[in-house]
């Protein structure tokens, strides 16, 4: 969201609306925005966060006919109507939804005799099909059965969204037909995850490899990436440190809940939340994205491309970046086969090298935020242009 705000706001004016969880600096968040929107509403949500707040959402949930997203993100008092002050003041030619548990709002609003905008929706996965991954994936028997339970409304609430839209971006080429699938006449563009090319780039004053060191990275409160740094640790981890006992694992990511923070050992290292990736990724001689569960595509694979790093991905890890295995990235999803690419990397600096500068040149070519900010202008552009909107 926020690599296509910025490139937007070059040549738009771009408000922004949305809701803020408790643990947010209201005023910080808002200051920040404000470099690049032209104006800023913050909503608060009394229903964001984790812990015991968030069990309670979801167990309410199981009595309910609304999906836990719906409740947590789309009840929020207040947001309604600051959508209504201010569509009511500003004539917008474009609505561009994040997600869709928002969906459900008047967001066709607009100043007395005027044109109501049009509304786009921004996928980022597709909700309900990663909700089934997740509750087919194990865990104990009430977590199977919620997951079972929520999945199923959130893919009502999900299609139902879809069928309300003008327009859907989507990050993969595996999303759109997942969606075609149901909506064989849904309006789909694809958009994928990018990278700040210019910001995630190899540089001088950064440290050199450390033919030792693994890295991977990403937000450690959501499942796909709890699930996928317990099947590194416990799976693959133990193979790579058995052939090469000084290898060192790197885990960064904000959130780490208390199951992975146990997983930390000699050669584990679990640092938490970093100000600046780059030097950590830098110094890696690989990074490692050993997911299996999830939808849309990885950041994490597009900014270890820009750093000119080799990545070890599983075949969905992978999903919907158009990289090239064996020449962009390598492949692998068995923990054995994991492994033995990890530490072909790690044996051969060469040929880590050599990944890197494609992975590096495709993140330039294909998976900038400037030339993904285009291809969504461009949409925007069509949508209005065949309503009888105007840009």
């Amino acid at each position: 969201m926020h690599g296509l705000l910025t490139q937007l706001a070059r040549r738009h004016d771009v408000t922004a609306i949305s809701l803020v969880d408790g643990d947010f600096d209201k005023a910080k968040c808002e200051r920040a925005m404000r470099e690049y929107c032209k104006d800023v509403v913050l909503v608060d949500n009394p229903s964001g966060g984790n812990g015991a707040s968030k069990r309670m959402h979801q167990l309410r949930s199981l009595a309910s006919r609304r999906s836990f997203e719906r409740r947590q993100y789309g009840a929020a008092p207040g947001f309604q109507a600051a959508v209504d002050r201010l569509m009511r003041e500003k004539q917008f030619d474009i609505v561009n939804l994040e997600f869709h548990f928002l969906a459900h709002h008047d967001l066709r609003q607009s100043p007395p005799g005027t044109r109501p905008p049009k509304v786009v929706l921004d996928t980022h996965e597709v909700a309900y099909d990663l909700a089934r991954q997740m509750a087919r994936s194990g865990g104990g028997l009430s977590r199977r059965v919620y997951g079972e339970v929520n999945w199923r409304k959130l893919r009502r609430e999900e299609l139902g969204a879809f069928r309300g839209v003008d327009g859907l971006c989507v990050c993969s080429r595996e999303d759109e037909q997942r969606i075609l699938a149901e909506i064989p006449d849904a309006r789909i563009v694809l958009i994928p995850n990018a990278a700040d090319v210019d910001y995630y780039q190899p540089r001088a004053e950064d440290p050199a490899p450390d033919p030792s060191t693994v890295v991977f990275f990403g937000l450690l409160s959501t499942f796909p990436n709890i699930d996928g740094v317990t099947f590194l640790l416990k799976e693959i981890w133990p193979r790579i440190a058995e052939k090469r006992p000084n290898a060192r694992c790197k885990i960064i990511g904000a959130r780490p809940p208390q199951a992975i923070k146990d997983l930390a050992r000699p050669g584990v290292e679990i640092t938490g939340f970093v100000d600046d990736l780059r030097p950590s990724l830098a110094g890696a001689a690989a990074i490692v994205v050993p997911l299996r569960v999830g939808s849309g595509t990885r950041l994490k694979i597009v900014e270890g491309m820009a750093m000119g790093k080799a990545i070890v991905s599983t075949t969905l890890g992978a999903e919907g970046i158009d990289a090239t295995p064996g020449q962009d990235i390598l492949i692998a999803d068995d923990p054995a086969a994991f492994a033995a690419a990890v530490i072909r990397l790690l044996d051969e600096p060469p040929l880590a090298a050599q990944i890197g500068v494609a992975a590096r040149k495709l993140a330039v070519d294909r998976y900038s935020w400037s030339a993904a900010a285009l291809q969504l202008e461009r949409f925007f552009g069509n949508v209005l242009a065949t309503s009888g909107g105007s840009t």
